[in-house]
């Protein structure tokens, strides 16, 4: 049992608004920035494919945000990897 127990919803509320803008964040950069090319709006609009459920398939440019996040992933993994393998700590 803690001592305070304001500090355990200190940290829930430390852990949520953080997650909150995360998500907040990647919605409106997955909704909104896109990379342009001179066909862009006709592929938004432009039908591929109807699956069952009215399910509709686009060939729609890639969100911005979706590079940048992937690109983040793969540099902390590089970084990580060997901050660990360069200072002999056992992972």
């Amino acid at each position: 049992m803690r001592s305070f127990e304001l500090l355990a919803f200190r940290h829930v509320i430390l852990f949520i608004i953080p997650t909150l803008v995360f998500i907040l964040l990647l919605w409106a950069g997955l909704k909104n920035i896109h990379f342009q090319s001179k066909d862009s709006e006709e592929r938004k609009q432009k039908i591929l494919h109807v699956f069952p459920g009215d399910i509709e398939e686009r060939d729609s440019p890639s969100p911005l945000v979706l590079f940048l996040i992937i690109g983040g992933f793969v540099l902390w993994a590089i970084f990580y990897t060997l901050g660990y393998g360069l200072f002999g700590e056992k992972i």
